[in-house]
Formats: structure tokens, sequence, C-alpha cells
């Protein structure tokens, strides 16, 4: 059975990134019938807050996404110690006791030389007595896993073959000198004991797969399949990382973007498949193909959310958007007249509100210096109301025949008149709700 999992840090909302890596594990555990975890990676105390916990809940609940259970890492700190004594055990676990600065200045003086700023494992000739010396000086030491300096491959989902030569990468960190588990270790423990069968994740977690690799075979176990989807850059191929936080789901959300347009665009973009308005989970699930996507940056642009929610929003039948309706005061025997009359002139459900506001409020005039005179005798024709289906026919027919004109420079005048709008519904259909009109 395939087994996948979400695991966001409590530090934060979610925002499109995230969004990207949730949806790619889920709709491959939908597709087999297999378990999506949603696993809450909150070993950091200080910055991991509950607020946070329970809006990634909400977030992915909005969309759809639904989990088959929660795994907090913060309650399974016993696993990972275990993990950690299994390691020294092997000979695999070292402790080191340099400073940030410290090893800033290694850093330095290989790049100067000419080499990989590799961790040089001077750590590993210190003895007892120079270990027990460095503890009462600086405190308990960090630790690092001994990596097993040969190449490290996997055929990866997206990328294809992929090879990484150990020596060129340093002995990683998996707990910090205050006691922290960090994420290379946790997310190792948690997905061989929770069997995990595929991971997907950003293409920035390269190295660090390689070197979970190594650390799950020190444990004793096989590695799930993995796969690196691209980053997403901003429309220019700018970087997104300064942007994030705008790119909030609560925040897209809040601007009236759907759930089904993130979906459909996120489960497309980067692939060779077209963007397409799928309103059914199994259905875009059965449609997504990890092997379609490309390893190159994908552009992002927060814009295109918004004609793919209006896309969806055309599709609704008057149920779908019946509390909107009401919420803004239209009477349920106009409820659905209304909806066909406007819903393919709106991008997201806020834009009902300004068309419901010009049927009871009326809409300020828009009218050009050269229609001024055109508009006024246009008025004085224009029946009181209320008016019905066949009254915007027969206010033009009338205005036709008394002006002469006729076309564009008809019908605009007028709609922008009534409307305020160069654009909108078709006004035959509109019309009919019109229960404002200013007439000066």
């Amino acid at each position: 059975m395939t087994t996948t999992r979400f695991a966001p840090s409590p530090t934060g909302y979610i925002h499109v990134g995230n969004l990207r890596t949730a949806l790619f594990n889920f709709l491959i555990a939908r597709q087999s019938g297999g378990q999506f975890i949603l696993r809450i990676d909150d070993t950091d105390p200080e910055r991991s807050k509950e607020e946070y916990v329970d809006a990634i809940k909400q977030d992915l609940e909005w969309l759809g996404l639904h989990w088959d259970r929660v795994e907090r890492q913060s309650l399974r700190l016993d696993r990972y110690e275990a993990a950690a004594e299994d390691l020294r055990a092997k000979d695999r676990f070292y402790e080191c006791f340099e400073t940030p600065t410290e090893l800033d200045l290694k850093r330095k003086k290989q790049l100067n030389m000419g080499k990989p700023p590799v961790y040089d494992r001077a750590a590993r000739a210190l003895d007892a007595a120079a270990k027990d010396k460095l503890r009462a000086e600086r405190g308990q030491g960090h630790w690092r896993f001994l990596l097993d300096q040969t190449r490290i491959e996997w055929a990866d989902g997206i990328l294809g073959d992929i090879s990484i030569d150990a020596a060129s990468v340093s002995d990683p960190v998996l707990i910090r000198a205050d006691g922290q588990f960090l994420y290379t270790l946790a997310s190792v423990v948690d997905d061989v004991e929770m069997g995990i069968t595929h991971v997907v994740r950003g293409s920035d977690h390269v190295t660090n797969t390689a070197t979970q690799i190594q650390i799950m075979q020190a444990l004793g176990h096989s590695a799930p399949a993995f796969a690196h989807h691209s980053l997403l850059t901003g429309p220019q191929g700018e970087s997104l990382s300064k942007r994030l936080g705008t790119l909030a789901l609560r925040d897209l959300r809040a601007q009236g973007v759907e759930p089904w347009a993130l979906l459909n665009l996120l489960a497309r973009l980067g692939s060779s498949d077209p963007v397409e308005m799928i309103d059914d989970m199994d259905a875009l699930a059965a449609a997504f193909t990890l092997s379609h996507f490309g390893a190159a940056p994908t552009k992002f642009d927060v814009a295109d959310l918004f004609p793919l929610t209006g896309h969806y929003l055309q599709r609704l039948p008057v149920a779908a958007v019946a509390d909107d309706l009401a919420a803004l005061g239209v009477p349920a025997d106009q409820a659905e007249g209304f909806w066909l009359a406007v819903r393919d002139n709106i991008q997201t459900r806020q834009d009902l509100a300004l068309w419901w506001g010009i049927c009871t409020k009326g809409a300020t005039p828009d009218i050009a210096d050269e229609d001024a005179e055109f508009i006024a005798q246009a008025m004085t024709l224009l029946p009181e109301g209320p008016f019905d289906a066949s009254s915007w026919k027969s206010w033009t027919d009338a205005v036709k025949e008394a002006t002469g004109r006729k076309g564009k420079g008809l019908f605009m005048p007028l709609r922008k008149v009534l409307t305020g709008q160069a654009h909108g519904p078709d006004m035959g259909s509109f019309m009919p709700y019109l229960q404002a009109v200013k007439r000066s």
C-alpha cells in the first residue's frame, strides 16, 4: 500500500510552495487507495506554535486534502533517542564541539584552498579527556552522522537517476548542542517506522535525501521511493522566498481564490500536461502523473488563480452560491435568475457584491462628454420600472428610433449609464434585477 506524508513545521502558515508538496503526496496516495499522513514537525519548541498547527489543519480541510492520521514529532522524541543510541553503538555518530564561528572559518579556509567546504571530521580524533574538557568549557556538543564516503544513488521519480558522492558532503548534524533533534534524523526515523513508501518534496532536499538514505541503511532499513519537484519562482523567474508570506493560503482565500483553482493549477504547473478544471478529487488524482513534471524552476503567478476561480464559479448551479447570495440580500425567488445573469462576469464570489450593489443602490453613471446629450434624451425614454426581460430591448429600440444611433454607439453608452461598467452581464438578463437607477 502506498503511504505518503506531508510534514510541515508549525512555525507559520501554509503557502503555495508547501501546498505543492502536500498535494503531490496526497494525490499519489489517493491514486492507489493508500494512506496520507499529516506529520507535524514540531521538534523546535521555541518556534512551533499551536495556532499554526490549527491553521495547517484548517487550510488542508478547506482544500479537501483529508489526512488519514496525524502524527506529532514532539511526541516521538524517545524514538529519535533510540535511533541515536543505535547509531552510537555502530560508531556512526560522533560528538563535535566547534562553534559556528570556528566552522565558518574552516569553510572559508577550504574555499580559499579550492577545496569543497566539507567538515574535516576533526572531532573524531578527540579522546575522552579532550571531550570532557570541551564539555566543561562549552557544554554539550552537537552530534554528526558519519557518512560512508561512497556514491549514493537512487532513481528519482522526477529527476531520474541521481548519484551523489558522499565525500563531497559534510557529515550532517542530527542533534544540536541543546539536545534538539533535527529534521534529518526525525524524518528518517518517522519515515521508516511509519512505513512511508513514497516521499515527494522540493529539489532543495536532494542532498538531504542522499544523507538520509545512508542513515536509513545504517539503521537497518531500506529507503522509500524519492521524487524531487522543482521549486516555484515568481512570474519573471524571481525567487519567491521573500514573497511567500504574501502567498499564504489563507491570504489567497481571503482574496476569493477557490480551492479547486489552487488544486488544479498546482497539480499541473511545471508538468507537460495542460491545466484543466477538474472538480472531483478522484478524477484529479487519476489525471496526475508525477513523471510528467520537469526539473526546471517553475514560474508561478498568483494572477493565474483568478481566471481559474472564475471558470470554476461559472460552472456552479445556484445552490452552490445560495449562501453568498442570501448574505447579500438577494431574495430567494430572484437568486437563480440573478446568478445566471451575472455568473459569467465574476472572477470571485466577492464580485457578486458589485453587481447586486448596482441593482439595489444604482451605479454612478459613466457618461462620456460626447454622449451627454444622447444620454439625456435616452433617459427620458427609460420606463420607471419595475423592469422585466423585455425592458432592455424595448428601451434600446425606442432610443434607436429617436436618435438614429445603432450598434456599439447605441448599446455601450446605455450600458455604462445604468451600470457604470463598460463590460458586464447581458443587459436583457440583468435589467430585470435593477431596482435603483440614477437618472442624472
